[in-house]
This record gives structure tokens, sequence and C-alpha cells, in this order.
């Protein structure tokens, strides 16, 4: 397998991608554009604190077959009403499930905690949303410090004052004649590592702040005596496909897509992260491929999504607001006590 077109989830044909990054602090929100009738959708919530808004008629048994957008925000739970105006927007132009008289766009969400970076009362809305509409389009999607991943960190597992900046990345494959490609605001309490060596890329510092230390480690020395806070993490993202597929595979292949999620970031799916993974697919390839090969698509394009996200992610250092690293600033130090350290 090899990265594949311009190596972004919008080499999936069928969908449009925009983003709104907030200019008065660093949060916002990333919509996904299904054109034409829309995507078959699935979805696989693994963290234990999750916030997301219409996710349960994405059960396999439930009656919506297929969905119109797909939001990501900051904001915490506040950040779902971005979803509001990506509905409005949708409904101008005429797009949603036919119902009686209306058309309800179908546009499901998931939000990550972004509120201690500045002013907490400011978060992604309606406006936000309607704006990354009028944004989206095919062309690769900014990476980095923008959109849903403006406000992300990772490694925040003694708070922020050792935390760096996380990001949102994107990343496809082709294998045969179908294409995947992933989308993910990395948020995480863990580090992001290096899929292929388990060297940590961004993540905990030392108590210094100068080099990468190792959230796993770290977390296996303090054991229980460690206080953690609720809900300050979460990865979310998507996964898409121009594989037709039935909603029961589209939820498959959002389970398989976490295995990416578990070669990039460690740990992962912990009781601070509401990590939550959609999947999509459009159609457009006119066939269904195998499974095995679309989840192991799916997951290798998370994972070089995730490290994406964190590698063009710029350092936050301005008055008023947590001082966050990039990965960029520490090259290609090793981290000291990385995956085959304790």
């Amino acid at each position: 397998m090899a990265p594949f077109g311009s190596d972004a989830i919008t080499d999936v044909a069928g969908l449009r991608v925009g983003h709104f990054t907030d200019p008065r602090r660093p949060t916002g929100c990333s919509v996904i554009l299904c054109d034409g009738p829309g995507a078959v959708a699935g979805v696989d919530v693994r963290g234990a604190a999750p916030g997301t808004r219409e996710t349960e008629l994405l059960a396999p048994q439930n009656l919506v077959e297929r969905i119109h957008a797909l939001v990501l925000a900051g904001g915490s739970a506040f950040g779902l009403d971005a979803a509001s105006g990506v509905m409005r927007w949708l409904e101008a132009r005429g797009v949603g499930l036919a119902v009686g008289p209306a058309r309800v766009p179908i546009v499901p969400a998931a939000i990550l905690f972004d509120l201690a970076v500045g002013d907490h009362r400011i978060r992604p809305d309606a406006n936000a949303g309607w704006a990354a509409c009028e944004a989206a389009s095919a062309d690769p999607p900014s990476q980095g410090s923008v959109g849903a991943g403006a406000g992300a960190s990772v490694g925040k597992l003694f708070g922020m004052d050792r935390a760096m900046r996380g990001g949102i990345g994107t990343a496809s494959i082709r294998v045969g004649g179908l294409t995947v490609g992933a989308m993910i605001a990395v948020n995480a309490v863990g580090d992001v590592v290096d899929p292929g060596n388990g060297r940590v890329i961004a993540g905990l510092r030392s108590p210094d702040g100068r080099a990468i230390a190792s959230t796993r480690r770290a977390l296996l020395e303090a054991g229980d005596t460690i206080e953690l806070a609720p809900g300050a993490a979460t990865t979310i993202g998507c996964v898409a496909t121009d594989a037709r597929l039935s909603k029961a595979q589209a939820m498959k292949l959002a389970q398989m897509a976490h295995d990416g999620l578990a070669r990039s970031i460690d740990p992962v799916h912990t009781m601070l992260d509401g990590d939550t993974v959609f999947a999509l697919a459009t159609g457009h390839a006119g066939e269904a491929g195998d499974m095995t090969v679309l989840g192991e698509m799916a997951a290798d394009s998370v994972a070089r999504a995730v490290v994406r996200a964190v590698l063009a992610a710029g350092a936050l250092d301005e008055p008023g607001l947590p001082v966050l690293p990039a990965a960029s600033e520490f090259g290609r130090r090793p981290a000291s006590g990385g995956r085959n350290g304790l």
C-alpha cells in the first residue's frame, strides 16, 4: 500500500472538506460534505468520555441509510452546535432526507475538549458550522492547527504545562480500484508515536519541558496515585471509502479503523478520552471490496493521519494561552522511555 493522489480524504470521490478556525482563540470545526445522495455511514466509539450527536441512527438496525455531512468540532459539548449550522446550510440547498413536506439533513457530529486553551466561552457554534460549509472543497484540506484541531493538544497526563500541540491530519491509500482516506483531529491524553518504531513524536514533556518523555511509562510508574481530569481529551475523526458498503459494513470499517489509533497513540481509548471514529462509503467506485483489506487500509490511513496532524501543527506561545510546543521543534530527538522502555 502507498499514499494515493493528494494523500487526503478528499481523494475519495464524492467528498468535500471545509475548516473554520476561530480567530479569537484556538478552536474551530471541520465539516465533511457528502455530495449527491449522501454516504452510507457507521460509527464506533471506544473512549469513555465521548461527546456525539446523531450516532444512534447509524446503528445498522435503524432506519436512516445515508448521511449528508459530518462535523468534527472543538468546544466540548458546546461545539455540537456547529452541526446545526451545517444542517441549515444544507437545508438552504434542498439537501436532506425527505420527510413529509420537509427535507431533514442528517449530520452526525463528534467533539473534542479544548476549553483549557484560551477563553472557554468561545467555542464553535452554528455560524462556525455554516462557515466551514462555505469553505468546503474537494482540494486537499489544510492540516495541523486548523479547524477541529486548532485547540488540540497531546500528552496531557500531568496537565497542559507539560503537553504539546495536537492538530488535524489526513491521509489516503488506494489498493486495486478502491480508495480509503482518513481525517483525524488528535487531542489525546496519550502520546503520538511513530507506528513503525514506537518512537514518541509528540506528547508528554519532561518536567523541565525540554525533552519528550513517555506517558505510558509515567502512567505505569505513578499507578493509582495520579489524579486525572475526566473529559479533558478525545481523538475524533473519519475514514471514508469509495467502495459500496452496507451500514453494517460501514460500522465494521469504523471499528477496524480504530486499530490505526492504537498504532499511533499510546495510551489510547482511556477513561479520559472520548475517541470516536466515523466511516463513510460514497459508493462511487461501484464495487464492494473485501472488508479485511478495506479495514487494513483504514487503519493505515488513520495512523498516518494522526502522525501528520502533529507534524503539521504549529507551536502555541501567546499571552494568556498555554505554551504548547510543536513536534517539529523536537526534530528527531529520541524520546526517553518510549514503547521499548518500561
